[in-house]
């Protein structure tokens, strides 16, 4: 297959194509807008045993160098539905729909579940990666299957919720599977009967009518997202840098003995959720800067880059993590996933 069947570019700059604007160019770069695109793309990579790295909306990915092998812009469109039992609706999204414009279409046709995940950068393709979740709500409540291309045959494969071994912002494609498919497709299973889900706080005081619709909290999600998060159209950023941690409730027992002010969220297990920003911001990191990158002056949870690189990102991640380890005994883990090191 030659190069210009697929349009491929060799040193491709994709400093505009990740949401940190960090500079890192990819060996070879092609964009992907119909699923043969995808498969030719992958049937080139593998003839040449070229490493293959999918790239979506670039909000949750540091770079810290250049890519070597193709890099894929991952630009399909297309959202079916059907009718499954009850008032139960099974929704087909390919993986290059945006995430937050699929919320708000599902929304429109009367399609409920997916209200507390609006306006989560990227797009649908990497949901499935992370396990997106916020307010209460995760992708693998919702999950039914996905499609995904098997680098290693180049084979069509379908992923069930087990095989995709969900857990908190994690699962199979950041573990044992990582960099060994690519996802084409999602299904998910949505509702016509609204179930709204009030679980978390901070929505409960942004809602004040006892029986809020399914559009009423999609909007106070984007209003709560818009006053914590900056825009990456307005600074360099990646969202929430951090996960926040998981402890043993008798670890967060122990630290509330010090730090009596401290929030966190008892798990349906023996153990905490302690919100990251809050460590964070304990730790005196709150506006800090380092070179071209830093913490945002708002929210501790997010880095910012302003002229910087990758390198000078991880650092300061490794800086933060140093701190927050030795003042709380809390290992902190960082959300995005990091390209090109190493």
């Amino acid at each position: 297959m030659a190069l210009s069947q697929l349009a491929l570019s060799q040193h491709f700059d994709l400093k505009a194509y990740n949401s940190l604007s960090l500079p890192a160019s990819a060996e070879y770069f092609c964009v992907a807008t119909e699923p043969e695109h995808v498969h030719q793309a992958v049937q080139y990579a593998r003839e040449r045993k070229l490493a293959i790295t999918p790239l979506g909306g670039g909000s949750n990915m540091v770079l810290a160098g250049d890519i070597a092998g193709l890099v894929i812009l991952i630009k399909t469109a297309g959202i079916e539905a059907k009718k499954a039992k009850g008032n139960l609706v099974q929704v087909t999204f390919a993986a290059g729909e945006n995430w937050h414009m699929a919320v708000q279409y599902c929304l429109e046709q009367g399609w409920y579940g997916l209200e507390n995940l609006s306006l989560i950068p990227g797009n649908m393709g990497a949901a499935p990666i992370q396990n997106i979740g916020a307010y209460g709500v995760e992708l693998c409540d919702l999950f039914v299957s996905l499609e995904a291309i098997e680098l290693s045959t180049g084979n069509l494969i379908t992923l069930d919720g087990a095989a995709c071994q969900f857990g908190y912002r994690d699962s199979i494609f950041k573990g044992a599977g990582r960099d060994q498919y690519l996802i084409t497709q999602v299904t998910l299973m949505l509702s016509t009967e609204p179930e709204v889900r009030l679980d978390y706080p901070a929505l409960q005081a942004v809602l004040k009518e006892p029986n809020p619709t399914p559009e009423a909290v999609a909007e106070a999600v984007c209003q709560i997202r818009q006053a914590k998060l900056p825009d990456p159209a307005q600074i360099a950023n990646a969202g929430s840098f951090f996960k926040n941690p998981v402890v043993a409730l008798e670890q967060a027992n122990a630290l509330l003995l010090d730090f009596p002010q401290m929030p966190y969220y008892r798990q349906e297990s023996d153990s905490a959720k302690i919100p990251a920003a809050w460590l964070i911001d304990q730790c005196g990191f709150r506006g800090v800067r380092r070179g071209g990158v830093g913490v945002h002056q708002h929210q501790a949870l997010v880095l910012v880059n302003l002229s910087g690189t990758g390198a000078e990102l991880l650092a300061l991640a490794d800086e933060i993590e140093a701190a927050v380890f030795a003042r709380f005994g809390i290992a902190l883990d960082i959300e995005p996933r990091v390209y090109g090191r190493g």
